[in-house]
């Protein structure tokens, strides 16, 4: 995560690449996000089998949770954001709108998400929480 940092931060202002985002924005928020749902597997006993699918679907969650926040700061204001709208573009940082456009962003957020939820599909009804979760994190708006 600390690597992912420092690339945000080194790339503001400077023009990055497609891959160079993915790398900043799943060394960042999506290794978090993704850190805590294998905790939470490897704690409750899972299978090898079992912490390998809900990495995968952690990383692509967490991945689509951040193109999603950078969607919602520039569409959404600061009182509904809880934080200062529109400073990644202020700051010009490195996001999804920025090298792709809103409609493509979206778009990306959406396939992101779909793969993640396809990951829960072994569980059927025990995967509802995650799946809900995880659909959350893709249609909010703050």
């Amino acid at each position: 995560m600390v690597g992912g940092q420092v690339a945000d931060i080194e790339g503001e202002r400077k023009p990055v690449d497609a891959a160079g985002l993915e790398y900043i924005h799943r060394s960042k928020t999506a290794a978090l996000i993704c850190a805590s749902i294998v905790a939470g597997a490897i704690a409750g006993g899972a299978a090898g089998e079992d912490v390998e699918r809900l990495r995968r679907f952690g990383e692509n969650i967490g991945w689509a949770f951040q193109v999603v926040d950078d969607i919602l700061d520039i569409e959404e204001s600061s009182a509904a954001l809880g934080k200062t709208a529109g400073k990644d573009q202020a700051q010009q940082k490195a996001t999804y709108p920025s090298l792709f456009g809103l409609e493509k962003s979206r778009q990306i957020a959406g396939e992101l998400s779909e793969n993640a939820i396809r990951e829960l599909d072994a569980y059927g009804l025990r995967g509802a929480n995650l799946r809900a979760l995880g659909e959350f994190l893709v249609a909010r708006r703050s």
